[in-house]
């Protein structure tokens, strides 16, 4: 049975990889490159969240200008199930 659990220098590289994806870390002063491993993991869930919630308003905004053109929105879900 294999082990879920990270070793050191797995969860290192995963926090450092995490590191490079982060607009808001990539951009500090290179004093900051000292922050806790926590803290890029806080950084990261929020800015998933900032991209769920860019997300969501760009489909809203999808739906509206659709719904204003007057598409079928039943034939538009089914073809996005079946891409």
């Amino acid at each position: 049975m294999a082990s879920s659990k990270l070793g050191d220098n797995e969860l290192k590289n995963l926090v450092s990889k995490l590191r490079t994806l982060l607009p808001q870390l990539n951009h500090k002063p290179d004093n900051s490159s000292e922050a806790s491993t926590g803290e890029i993991l806080k950084e990261t869930c929020d800015y998933i969240k900032k991209l769920q919630k860019e997300v969501d308003d760009l489909s809203e905004r999808l739906w509206k200008q659709l719904d204003s053109m007057g598409v079928d929105f039943e034939m538009v879900k089914d073809l996005l199930i079946f891409t």
